[in-house]
């Protein structure tokens, strides 16, 4: 059992499924329909990439003055960093003013730049009304890009990733890590039950290749402590998840809860960290096994649920 911070009941897993928050759908009702009738313990916003201003990298870019969005609700739309132009120094300060003061009182986060408008999370909004008539809760699951993702996946005018340039970087992480926070506290009080805040991380996949030959896992360890420091500010658990193999090792040796990984297609890599796994445990973390295939077309139409679970 793990207790989060505001909480007086504990979270336990006790193997209960929760998933992805990625649905391919074209209805926020429908899909709310779909995660509730699988997943009722622990259900979770549904994001819908159909929407362009649901993508992953655009979804979390709202408030960041280094951002510049052309297009935003066209699929042909651009987003990009860009820390030249006119004005970019006032917003700058602006802000760090406005983040200084929210990490003084959390409170403030309410009405922030780091809240997240239902343009680019209706689904969000929808399931906190739907939470108000629901029981049985056991929590409530919420997601953010995290910062890496955010910092590889978008690029400046010249196609050089965010994550090598600091002032980027450091705006980042920290937009990153404050609107996590209002997540947690905008579900804890719709819900009144444990929030279990996700960071998807699908660039940390590339970790160990040449295109990040200069990013340090100390560097990544970093920003990934800062988020989940304000999630845990908040009253929320963390997760991490991962789509495809990763230094594990850093994962189950940073600050976060929960460890989501693609058990199916990389069980033989996690299992040889077995001493980094028993302390992960030992110190009340939860790992969420990936059992169902999801990335080879192959493997989908080959498993069924009975062979699943022969696996398991």
């Amino acid at each position: 059992m793990t207790m989060t911070a505001d909480q007086t009941d504990p979270f336990a897993a006790n193997g209960l499924p929760v998933l992805i928050g990625s649905v391919p759908l074209n209805s926020h009702r429908q899909a709310l329909d779909w995660i509730f009738e699988t997943t009722p313990e622990i259900p979770l916003w549904p994001q819908l990439p159909v929407n362009p201003r649901e993508q992953m990298l655009p979804q979390f870019a709202e408030g960041l003055p280094c951002i510049v969005e052309e297009q935003p609700e066209s699929p042909e739309g651009r987003i990009y960093y860009d820390i030249s132009r006119p004005g970019f120094a006032e917003e700058q300060l602006a802000f760090y003013e406005e983040y200084l003061a929210v990490t003084a009182d959390y409170e403030k986060l309410d009405g922030s730049r780091f809240q997240t408008g239902k343009e680019r999370a209706a689904g969000l909004y929808l399931l906190a009304d739907r939470l108000r008539e629901q029981t049985g809760l056991a929590a409530v699951k919420g997601q953010v890009t995290g910062p890496f993702t955010m910092l590889t996946g978008i690029k400046d005018l010249q196609g050089r990733a965010g994550y090598y340039d600091e002032t980027i970087r450091d705006m980042v992480i920290k937009g990153v890590a404050m609107t996590a926070a209002w997540q947690t506290r905008f579900l804890t009080a719709k819900s009144g039950k444990p929030v279990l805040l996700f960071i998807d991380e699908p660039a940390l996949a590339g970790l160990g290749s040449s295109a990040f030959i200069s990013v340090t896992t100390e560097e990544i360890g970093g920003m990934i402590n800062e988020v989940a420091e304000a999630v845990h500010l908040a009253g929320g658990l963390v997760g991490i998840h991962v789509c495809a193999n990763t230094d594990w090792g850093l994962l189950l040796n940073s600050t976060i809860d929960i460890l989501s990984f693609d058990a199916y297609g990389f069980f033989d890599r996690v299992a040889l960290l077995q001493d980094e796994i028993a302390a992960f445990l030992e110190r009340g973390g939860i790992i969420a096994w990936g059992g169902v295939p999801t990335s080879r077309a192959e493997d989908i139409n080959a498993e069924t649920s009975e062979s699943l679970v022969r696996l398991w």
